[in-house]
């Protein structure tokens, strides 16, 4: 049991203050509604952990949750919970959870999206996700999964599709956008989903996560149970996943990541698995496909299709960060010399070199790659001496020529050294060339050549994060919500107080809001359930009751949801 770990400093810019006091008793009324239900029916139907993780992990049927009481509960179980604003990128959420740590959206769905929201919710991450990491071989995978899938690398126009998905599930939740704001957000995202059109580590990363810890099914094909956070918090999709409506695949690996999947709509098939642990094996299997594993020139390409920061690693250890613009490569279509683009940065062992920061290497950073003509033994590996002997010393020209054609011709200033292997020789007056082409100037500055004769990794986002992210901004800060609760808001509220307090006027306070949704508030359903609910638990005023139940009639055939939530709410008035 470890504790729960401190949110490292490149994270803490996606947290935000849940602002706890935002929610209304509407918003609490929509948690409690999609949890009775969903306790109900999960409580024979979900992963045995399932009930008692609901507690265990710091969470209450009757209320929305505080994510500060969450991690706190989730410590003895070697998490922690933080608050995010809605959708971070894939690496950003896996990076969370490698550290342990469970990333929750504060927003909750609105009412009339109580089934099922396609924006992260607190309904979702926190209900859905927290209680089967009490599970140890669970929370095992999904940390593992963490760390393997924070360094999938992704294409370009996949960067482009989830900011194109983010901008339209957020505007169909917000329930303020215009009819044409949402039309051409989803023109936009149909557009850009249709220029990926190369399946990449990261959707692939993406697809085994989505039909595992969001949708997954475990047992046997004909028995399944649930375990998968998008079911365990959905009104309608939980229910139906076990029905003949949805096909019930084993799992298989190859199957799951070629199998893609649709964040607006219900999934037309579940895999089951037969244990967590084949889900780890699984993982690990998959892992060793990835450029963090392969690295190599196939690395390299997959780096360079992402446009994003990444790291490569040499070797010798070294490691570089930034976003690779360029690849040379020679008749073998093989990698000979690497060219990043804007700020970049060296490390070793995930820990930034001193000196060799953003700062230093701002406008980018050029290497080769390969083997040096004149030495049996790696470049890496060579003492001073051996350096000595093969034309290479401190304050002499020196000329390196590697077996692809580079050649460095300059002055060597200084080596650099980690664990008796060379990283780095810092040339003045120091030209690169390739044939005819000139690949670094003496007049731009000192050359630092990046030393290894191998590209062993290569992997999505920084080597050392804490330093390389420092200076980016936090997330803007929301203000405060402080505004008064219209008046539907304020009979919600009365009603939960008299369940949570137990006034002795309940007759009148409940005369009074049935009155006002008589009258007023015509269409409102979920209200209507709550006060049947204090009506049967307390035996008060049948003939209240009665009428309610006609409303409710009359309510059903507003919208097509309508019966199914009404009839699923009054079957638990009397739990």
């Amino acid at each position: 049991m470890g504790k729960a770990r401190k949110i490292p400093r490149h994270l803490q810019k996606y947290v935000v203050d849940q602002q706890y006091e935002k929610y209304t008793p509407i918003d609490h009324a929509v948690w409690r509604y999609v949890m009775r239900q969903n306790h109900n029916y999960l409580k024979d139907t979900a992963h045995q952990a399932y009930v008692g993780g609901l507690t265990s992990s710091g969470i209450s049927i009757e209320n929305i949750p505080n994510v500060t009481d969450m991690n706190k509960a989730l410590e003895p179980f070697g998490w922690g919970a933080a608050n995010i604003d809605g959708f971070i990128p894939g690496v950003i959420f896996f990076d969370f959870q490698a550290h342990g740590i469970l990333p929750i959206a504060s927003d909750i769905r609105k009412l009339e999206n109580i089934q099922y929201t396609p924006a992260p919710d607190i309904i979702h991450e926190a209900a859905g996700h927290a209680p089967i990491l009490c599970e140890q071989k669970f929370s095992e995978y999904v940390k593992l999964f963490g760390q393997i899938g924070s360094k999938a690398l992704a294409t370009s126009e996949e960067h482009e599709l989830f900011e194109a998905v983010r901008t339209y599930s957020n505007l169909l939740e917000s329930g303020k956008a215009t009819k044409a704001e949402i039309e051409a957000a989803k023109a936009n995202f149909e557009e850009k989903q249709a220029a990926v059109t190369e399946l990449s580590e990261a959707e692939q990363i993406s697809r085994l996560y989505w039909w595992t810890v969001e949708y997954g099914l475990i047992g046997s094909v004909d028995h399944p149970q649930i375990y998968g956070a998008g079911l365990l918090s959905s009104v309608s999709e939980g229910r139906s996943s076990l029905t003949h409506a949805v096909n019930k695949i084993p799992f298989d690996l190859k199957t799951v990541i070629e199998t893609g999947f649709d964040i607006t709509k219900p999934q037309p098939q579940l895999f089951v698995c037969d244990s967590f642990d084949q889900l780890i094996d699984a993982v690990l299997e998959f892992s060793k496909t990835m450029a963090f594993r392969v690295g190599g020139t196939i690395g390299l390409d997959k780096a360079l299709r992402s446009n994003h920061t990444a790291t490569i690693q040499y070797s010798s250890g070294l490691q570089l960060t930034g976003t690779l613009r360029n690849l040379i490569k020679d008749e073998k279509r093989e990698a000979i010399y690497i060219q990043t683009e804007g700020p970049s940065a060296l490390a070793y062992h995930n820990t930034e070199l001193p000196g060799h920061g953003k700062a230093i290497h701002q406008d980018g950073f050029g290497a080769p790659i390969g083997k040096i003509a004149n030495s049996l033994n790696p470049l890496e590996e060579l003492n001073d001496e051996e350096l000595k002997g093969i034309g290479i010393e401190i304050g002499k020209k020196s000329t390196i020529e590697y077996e692809s054609g580079v050649k460095v011709v300059g002055t060597p200033q200084h080596f650099y050294r980690k664990d008796d292997k060379l990283l780095l020789i810092s040339f003045k007056d120091c030209t690169v060339s390739l044939k005819e082409q000139t690949l670094f100037h003496r007049d731009w500055g000192t050359y630092d050549l990046a030393v290894g004769d191998r590209i062993t990794s290569v992997f999505a986002g920084a080597a050392d994060s804490e330093q390389f992210y420092a200076d980016l901004e936090e997330v803007e800060t929301k203000p405060p919500v402080r505004r008064e609760l219209s008046q539907l808001e304020q009979l919600y509220g009365k009603v939960r107080n008299i369940r949570e307090k137990q006034n002795n006027d309940i007759e009148q306070v409940l005369l009074e809001v049935i009155g006002k949704l008589t009258t007023d508030y015509k269409e409102d359903w979920l209200l209507r359930i709550e006060v049947m609910e204090l009506l049967v638990k307390h035996n008060l005023m049948p003939d209240q009751q009665t009428l309610l139940k006609k409303e409710l009639e009359d309510i059903k055939l507003l919208h097509e949801e309508f019966p199914v939530l009404i009839e699923r709410g009054l079957m638990l008035t009397n739990a």
